[in-house]
């Protein structure tokens, strides 16, 4: 039964299960029970649901609690395609192996029922195929034998079905029956009638198909028949055989009957498309053997189409056959899809053209952007470029309408003209230019070379579009400035070829090849005229020749710009020769004619140039040019009609008389013309008359300068006599000065003269007037002077309360810093002594807050352990070890242990007679254990010997569970200092004890290390952590871009994997290399150095966090790292300073920090949102800059293996001095006692006495280990241990504490007894002494008289305390010290019992000023007969004291400030965690309300009618053959398997309902074989991991990067 029904789910599932002796154990997690489910009824059961699906867990830790949710929808999934309850097994008799037969019987039902149904294949009958080994036989006896089950009788579950189906159970069997007496007959009428009596209950008859289902159901018959006769013959003759053992049951005939209907609506499929006939086609689909969903008859077209694709893409795949049923579903709604988008497509479309119509751009684009268009990406901010477009093309449309194709390409042109107007708008000139290139913008004619052209067109086209108010340039628009810059561009190469040929022609010299070179239409030369070549041929030639000697490059050409003003040049001096010739010709002409002013005009033409012109000597001119004429003519001429002028530029021109034209080219058989005057004869001429001319006139133009001359001349003498008067004055100037001072003299002396005696006259009235004015000057000052004050009192208020608070500065400055201050300024500060309001505020304040902090850390340490029991319980009840009761009675206990509730736990039973109770015996036992917890508290080494006795295990929960309670948490200063002295006492311990050497520090983990790091680096250290990391820790998580990879190889493999991907092909280069062969490519070591900039960038930021923050770094780790340095330099003084830092790095470092920096998010370093984490990319750049730091820290240095760091060595060396320097910083912190300025007086001035929250179990586990520890932590037997201990005596139980309890071991509720807290409120029983010998003791003496110094020293004022004591009290002192008394008792009344004060403090407040005065010197008496003062220094040792009394007393308002904001911010850090707790509870009790549920449903039967599966389509899948798979590289090898056989095999890619993974079906020879589930994300996790290679189906080897190449291409379009 086993074996078949392997076998059968085998074949279901495409995988193969355990073997048949291992099948019960392999089917408890309810994996393969829930694939099951998934097969038949995947709507209920996805594959995603399926808990641990791959069994990773199940094979790593065994079975967990939820392994119960895969049974639960397997039963969900049989329930609902309808099966019978009777059937379905329990929970427990899979999880827990219960009853195993029963699921096996189940399953053997179930395959029946979905044969029956069609939806899975008939269950073999396996016998004579099976052979099980006698050790397999007997393993199934025994466990049937165990569990006490008989196998259930198969043959009868067609009963069963029947009978639960409510028919006539004979009925059904006579009509079973008769079909297979029918089907022996072998003839189809009888068979098809008798199979339709409405008794067999046979559905999906076709008449058409009686001779298959004749053939078909007798072929089944006898196979049946052939088994049953098999087992018969090897079992037992004599036993009762069923009937249905060799006939056919209902559920196989009904089976048989859908096989061969499924087949023939297939064939009638198969011939429609041959046939071409669509309505066929749906006739042949809608056949209900199929049972296909969402037919409809409108897409019987596209269901024709999709099918034919189908069968076309079968046929190229190389498989043969028709298209199965699976295949037709996949089609039917792939058509149903492409029909439903082609509707809602044209719907879209229409929209569109309705609001391009309409004008409105926005709605436009919102139509276009509309997912049911189908259209390409729309740009929002081109609303209106796509409006005027597509408007214009609308109108240009002859229906007046866009279909979607025009619509598609518009706007993939229009989208790519926005993306090129943003682009031109941002300066983007890259995202310009591939738009540009891009297909799909559809401009023609882009030539790469004009790249620049285009951008600088286009960008002047876009600001001249923008200045006349548009903001787009349209398509037209670019395509008109790409042909432009083309066409500007061809026109430039023409040009560009024509100046060579001009260049060549003028090296040639040929004239003719040089003026049909610039006549060349290409060339756009202007003003070229061929009679002037030969100019142009010199005038260029002669500009080369220049050009060349200029750069000294005799290859040099001329350019374009350089040949037409050649051109212009060779023109102008064509025009000016001929003028030239002309003007010459005229004055000949004129001189011949012997007109002087024709002669004069002809001279003074601007075209001959001649110069010295003057009309005056116009008839010289004419005379004397006509002599020199004639006499040339005397001498005869040659009559010839030519005459060469020497023109500009050294070229000549040769003019005809006769035509008066001219040329460059000389004339056949020249000869000047000897009778013509040339320019030179004639300049001649004129330069003799005019010089003629000018001298004659010369001499009548200067009579009025000889004029000038003479006045000069006569000006320069008269200069010359007054210089010499002046210098002779300026040779007398003192004589003239003394002359003029002794007229002064004289009239000054005389004018006083005549005043003194006029004031001398007057004398009386003068004193009068200046005694007036004198007054009144000093009034007016005096009365400004009080305005001014007046005008500014506030600013005087000011300056008084500024001399009076620097006085009172200087006062307290000599309080602290004199050696012995003055009565007077004790006096001024004693007041501070006083507990005021505010002070008693404060106190309450923080003893309630301290006992809040302290219970809620207990609070929630026990709420995280009764979670992890509720998980336990969870798992518990699964397994069905307890029942669900329990757990919901815990449950309810869970919820209400809250803070309050903890509290009130804490005050015991005082009628039951607790450890609070009233009575003497109890009260003696409290008072005890507060002796004992003060005693352990204040003395730390009992505790840390105590520690050293016990295993490292143990002793950490020691120091969890009674230490850090014992000094609750370090809430305060007091307990700080104390748990710093444990820390720092239990340290030297261990080391002086247990440390051989320096090294083992390190290596050997101390338990008093671990504490340390453990204590600093929870709620109280832990804001400095996050100080010192989180801003550099947030910047590296936040930089996405930062990849550190130092690894060579897998800087390789990712090379590698980034190279497949982009290309699709298979890397040449080998995956597995060591890390030199990797570093041999050149990629790799950039890489490589890429990395290492990185990490030394970022590493170095972490280390200037960290050097520049050891202020922030707690105190407790800074002293501890020093009493490390100092401890272990003290046993090896030969260690060097270096060593021992390394040490304390190791501690401050290694320990502290680095956690931190590895797993910020595990240290509260960091903040992250709900489900967030860390990606494994930022965890591997906090590791590495992690690593770094380390070997910083410790100096050591990257070789060997990590040789190809060393370049960053000279940086970890650097490193280094920086963190010598930090920890040398670090260690640098005032000792215990002048940091908390705490002594041995403390305790007895403090306002409180220190209380603690302890279990009763911690009290009695700590009594416990004293007991038993005792001789080794106090062996001096007079140690005031072993006498609180024999106060205490025997441990007490937990009842005898509790005062409650039935006494018994094994009492539930003992455990919780054991956590009820109760406060100590801690004394020291050796420095309290009692009333009998108070006077005795020296400590109490000095401080009950110190206490009535202050007091006497207010009332009564001194210089010295011996003269305060010898004078009386006035009755005004004794009033007010009377009325200062009485409101200290009012105070006192409302102080709570547990900061009162004793009893004889009360007593000495009730003494008036003299009798406080006479128990003074009583004191002083008993205190100098000590040794303790001196009379000679009048006691200023008290007084002394008494200054530093006020000193700390300010200090301790100071930390007590400091301890409440800490301890506020640590109950705000602890309700957090609180709330954290509290969701875990909702989170179980939202489990447990679940499960509650599931009981009461339990048992009910489903009344739920099945539902039609949902409409839900499927992504079209992909075919290939593992031939073309191994083509294209993504198959590497199938094991078992030769290559040419793989053209067999077909691999099936099917998206799944979930994004991101795959479904892979395989087949071979058409035979489906297995289904593989691939998720994308871990494809893509292997490719980071560098895995180039994975199996599928446990056999088939593939290349990671080629198949996540073809998922890109094929599924996301990349």
């Amino acid at each position: 039964m086993q074996k078949t029904v392997t076998r059968w789910m085998e074949a279901c599932l495409n995988e193969e299960l355990p073997s048949t002796t291992e099948l019960e154990e392999g089917l408890r997690n309810g994996v393969y029970l829930a694939k099951l489910g998934n097969f038949f009824s995947p709507k209920v059961v996805s594959v995603k649901k399926i808990y641990d699906r791959e069994q990773t867990r199940y094979k790593a830790t065994g079975l967990h609690f939820r392994h119960t949710d895969n049974v639960i929808q397997w039963l969900n999934a049989m329930a609902e395609i309808g099966l019978p309850k009777i059937f379905y097994p329990e929970t427990t008799d899979i999880y827990d192996r219960k009853n195993m037969p029963r699921c096996i019987y189940c399953i053997h039902a179930l395959s029946l029922y979905l044969f029956k149904l069609g939806l899975a294949p008939q269950i073999q009958d396996l016998y004579g195929k099976v052979d099980f080994t006698e050790e397999e036989i007997s393993n199934m006896r025994l466990e049937l034998e165990k569990y006490g089950i008989q196998m259930p009788a198969f043959s009868k579950i067609g009963g069963i079905l029947a009978n639960e189906l409510s028919v006539d159970e004979a009925a059904l069997h006579a009509a079973v029956i008769a079909i297979n007496e029918a089907i022996d007959r072998q003839v189809p009428a009888d068979t098809l009638m008798a199979m339709k009596n409405p008794n067999a209950m046979l559905i999906n008859l076709d008449d058409q198909l009686e001779s298959t289902y004749q053939n078909t159901l007798y072929k089944a018959k006898q196979d049946k028949m052939t088994n049953a006769k098999n087992r018969i013959a090897s079992e037992n003759s004599e036993r009762e055989r069923d009937v249905y053992e060799e006939l056919l049951t209902q559920a196989e005939i009904q089976g048989n009957i859908n096989k061969v209907n499924t087949h023939a609506a297939i064939s009638k499929i198969d011939l429609a498309l041959e046939g071409g006939d669509a309505l066929a086609l749906y006739e042949a689909l809608a056949t209900p053997a199929l049972g296909l969903r969402g037919l409809l008859r409108e897409n019987c077209d596209w269901y024709f189409k999709q099918f034919l694709s189908d069968r076309q893409q079968k046929q190229e795949a190389g498989v043969t056959g028709l298209l199965q049923k699976e295949e037709l579903q996949l089609g039917v709604d792939a058509a149903n899809r492409a029909a439903q988008q082609y509707q809602q497509r044209l719907a879209a479309v229409a929209r569109i053209n309705s609001a391009i119509r309409i004008g409105d751009a926005e709605k436009t684009v919102a139509e276009m952007m509309n997912p049911d268009a189908q259209l390409p990406e729309v740009y929002t901010f081109a609303a209106d470029l796509y409006q005027r477009e597509l408007a214009t093309l609308q109108q240009q449309s002859p229906e007046g309408n866009l279909t979607h194709p025009e619509l598609s390409v518009a706007v993939e042109m229009l989208s790519s003209v926005a993306l090129i107007n943003r682009a031109l708008d941002s300066g983007d000139v890259n995202t310009v230019w591939k738009q540009l290139s891009s297909p799909v913008t559809g401009l023609t004619n882009i030539e790469d070379e004009n790249f620049q052209r285009y951008i600088d067109d286009l960008m002047k086209l876009k600001a001249q579009t923008c200045a006349e108010g548009n903001e787009f340039i349209t398509w037209n628009d670019i395509q008109s400035c790409i042909d432009r810059v083309n066409m500007v561009v061809h026109e430039e190469h023409e040009r560009i070829l024509a100046i060579g040929l001009i260049n060549e022609a003028l090296d040639e010299g040929d004239t003719r090849k040089t003026i049909q070179a610039l006549q060349i239409p290409a060339a756009k030369l202007e003003g070229v005229t061929p009679k002037v070549a030969q100019h142009y041929q010199d005038t260029l030639l002669r500009a080369k020749r220049e050009k060349a000697q200029d750069t000294q490059d005799e290859t040099a050409v001329l350019w374009l710009d350089e040949i037409q003003e050649g051109i212009h040049r060779a023109n102008k001096d064509t025009e000016e020769s001929e003028r030239f010739s002309l003007g010459i010709l005229a004055i000949n002409e004129a001189v011949g004619h012997g007109d002087v002013s024709q002669t004069l005009s002809a001279l003074r033409s601007m075209d001959v140039g001649l110069y010295g012109v003057t009309p005056e000597c116009a008839e010289t001119y004419q005379r004397e040019l006509s002599e020199f004429k004639r006499r040339k003519m005397v001498a005869g001429g040659n009559g010839s009609e030519w005459v060469k002028h020497w023109v500009r530029g050294g070229y000549h021109y040769y003019h005809n008389l006769r035509t008066k034209e001219g040329g460059w080219d000389e004339p056949a058989e020249f000869v000047q013309n000897d009778t013509q005057l040339s320019r030179e004869e004639i300049q001649s001429t004129i330069s003799g008359v005019t010089a003629a001319y000018n001298r004659e006139q010369l001499w009548l133009a200067s009579e009025n300068l000889i004029t000038k001359l003479q006045a000069c001349c006569r000006g320069y003498l008269v200069r010359q006599e007054f210089n010499s008067r002046m210098n002779f004055l300026k040779k007398q100037v003192p004589a003239i000065t003394c002359i003029q001072s002794q007229w002064r003299g004289y009239k000054q002396r005389r004018a006083y003269q005549i005043r003194l005696d006029y004031l001398q006259s007057q004398k009386d009235q003068v004193v009068k007037i200046q005694s007036m004015t004198r007054m009144y000057q000093a009034r007016r000052r005096y009365r400004d002077r009080l305005q001014y004050f007046r005008n500014h009192i506030n600013d005087v208020i000011k300056i008084q309360a500024f001399i009076r608070a620097n006085k009172a500065r200087e006062d307290y400055k000599t309080l602290i810093n004199a050696e012995n201050p003055p009565m007077a300024v004790v006096r001024k500060f004693v007041h501070l002594l006083d507990q005021s309001d505010q002070d008693f505020q404060e106190e309450l304040e923080l003893m309630k807050l301290r006992e809040e902090v302290v219970t809620l850390i207990r609070s929630n340490q026990q709420l995280e352990n009764d979670l992890n029991l509720m998980d336990i319980k969870i798992g518990l009840l699964v397994k069905n070890k307890i029942t669900l009761q329990d757990v919901v009675s815990h449950s309810k206990k869970l919820t209400k242990k809250n803070k309050e509730q903890l509290s009130d736990m804490m005050m015991l039973n005082k009628q039951r007679g607790g450890l609070k109770a009233l009575s003497k015996e109890k009260r003696e036992k409290l008072e005890a254990y507060q002796h004992l917890f003060y005693l352990l508290q204040t003395n730390p080494t009992y505790l840390a010997k105590l520690i050293f006795q016990m295993p490292q295990n143990k002793s950490t929960k020691f120091m969890d569970s009674v230490i850090f309670t014992l000094y609750n948490y370090a809430s305060n200063q007091r307990e700080e200092y104390l748990l710093l002295r444990l820390f720092q006492t239990a340290l030297q311990e261990e080391i002086k004890s247990k440390v051989d050497q320096i090294h083992e520090i390190v290596t050997g983990n101390p338990t008093v290390i671990k504490m340390v790091v453990s204590f600093n680096r929870g709620a109280r250290g832990q804001n400095a952590l996050r100080q010192i990391l989180a801003p550099v820790v947030k910047e590296i998580i936040d930089d996405k871009s930062l990849n550190i990879k130092t690894d060579p190889v897998d800087i390789y493999k990712s090379w590698v994997n980034q190279m497949e991907s982009q290309t699709g092909e298979a890397s040449k280069l080998p995956y597995d290399v060591t890390p030199e062969q990797a570093l041999n490519h050149e990629e790799v070591r950039k890489r490589l150095d890429i990395s290492i900039r990185n990490m030394r960038t970022v590493t170095d930021k972490f280390l200037s966090a960290i050097v520049i923050s050891v202020d922030k770094i707690p105190y407790g780790m800074r002293f501890i790292a020093k009493v490390l340095k100092d401890s272990l330099h003290e046993k090896f003084p030969d260690a060097g300073e270096d060593e021992l830092l390394k040490i304390v790095g190791n501690l401050l470092y290694y320990r502290y920090m680095n956690p931190a920096i590895v797993a910020p998010d595990a240290f509260d370093i960091i903040d992250l949102s709900a489900g967030g984490q860390l990606t494994t990319d930022q965890r591997r750049n906090l590791g590495s800059i992690a690593k770094m730091l380390q070997h910083a820290a410790s100096n050591k240095m990257f070789m060997g293996d990590n040789a190809h760091l060393s370049i960053i060595n000279e940086y970890l060396l650097q490193s280094y001095q920086k963190f010598r320097r930090f920890f040398q910083s670090a260690c640098e912190v005032p000792e215990l006692q002048d940091k908390f300025n705490i002594d041995e007086y403390s305790d007895l001035v403090t306002l409180t006495k220190p209380v603690i929250y302890i279990s009763i179990g911690e009290i009695i586990n700590t009594h416990t280990l004293l007991l038993d520890h005792q001789d080794a932590i106090a062996p001096e037997h007079n140690d005031p241990i072993h006498e609180l201990l024999d106060d205490l005596g025997e441990v007490p139980t937990i009842e005898s504490l509790i005062g409650e309890g039935s006494g018994n071991v094994n009492d539930p509720n003992r455990e919780m007894l054991a956590k009820t807290e109760v406060s100590l409120t801690l004394t020291n029983k050796f420095d309290v002494p009692g009333d009998e010998n108070a006077e005795m003791d020296v400590r109490t003496i000095l401080l009950n008289t110190k206490r009535l110094i202050v007091d006497v020293i207010r009332f009564q004022p001194g210089e010295t305390l011996t003269e305060i004591l010898g004078t009386p009290a006035t009755s005004e002192q004794e009033a007010e010290h009377q009325r200062a008394m009485q409101k200290r008792a009012i105070r006192d009344a409302k102080t709570p019992d547990k900061m009162k004060k004793s009893v004889s403090v009360k007593e000495d407040g009730n003494l008036n000023l003299q009798g406080k005065k006479d128990k003074i010197k009583t004191g002083l008496k008993k205190l100098t007969e000590l040794g303790t003062v001196n009379a000679k220094s009048k006691y200023q040792e008290l007084i002394n004291d008494i200054a530093k009394d006020i000193r700390n007393q300010r200090r301790y308002r100071q930390r007590r400030k400091a301890e409440l904001v800490k301890l506020q911010q640590t109950y705000s850090a602890l309700n957090s965690k609180a709330t954290f707790y509290g969701e875990q509870v909702d989170y179980y009790k939202s489990y447990i309300k679940t499960c509650l549920d599931n009981l009461a449903s339990k048992g009910k039967v489903s009344k739920k009618p099945r539902e039609m599966k949902g409409k839900n389509s499927k992504k079209i899948s992909l075919k290939y053959t593992a031939a073309r798979l191994h083509e294209k590289g993504v198959l590497l090898e199938i094991e078992d398997l030769q290559s040419n056989q793989f053209k067999n095999v077909i691999f099936e890619i099917s998206p799944t309902e979930e994004v991101g993974d795959f479904e892979i079906k395989a087949k071979f020879m058409g035979v489906q074989m297995e289904t593989f589930m691939l998720h994308y994300q871990d494809l893509l996790q292997l490719q980071y991991e560098g895995v180039a290679v994975m199996k599928l189906f446990d056999r088939a080897k593939v290349n990671v990067n080629l198949l996540i190449f073809l998922l890109n291409k094929k599924f996301y379009g990349k």
